[in-house]
């Protein structure tokens, strides 16, 4: 399991486990799961899906950064 953290300025959206995440990269969607490489990503308007024990769950965000490092995901999100 990773832990994930999504923040905008106003309040903290989501933070919990996850086993999946999924976010709107500048290039297209990318998927990060459990032990992924560290990583930092720009982030454009969409979805971030997130997936536990086959439940999954959506945020709308209009943009921000992804920081992927240790099984953790801290998303910084307009």
């Amino acid at each position: 399991m990773m832990q994930l953290h999504i923040i905008t300025p106003e309040r903290t959206i989501f933070t919990g486990e996850v086993s999946l995440v999924q976010l709107p990269g500048i290039d297209g969607l990318f998927e990060i799961l459990n032990n992924h490489a560290p990583l930092i990503a720009t982030l454009r308007e969409g979805k971030i899906k997130t997936e536990k024990e086959g439940n999954e769950q959506f945020f709308e965000i209009k943009g921000g950064i992804a920081e992927i490092l240790e099984n953790c995901v801290l998303v910084l999100a307009e």
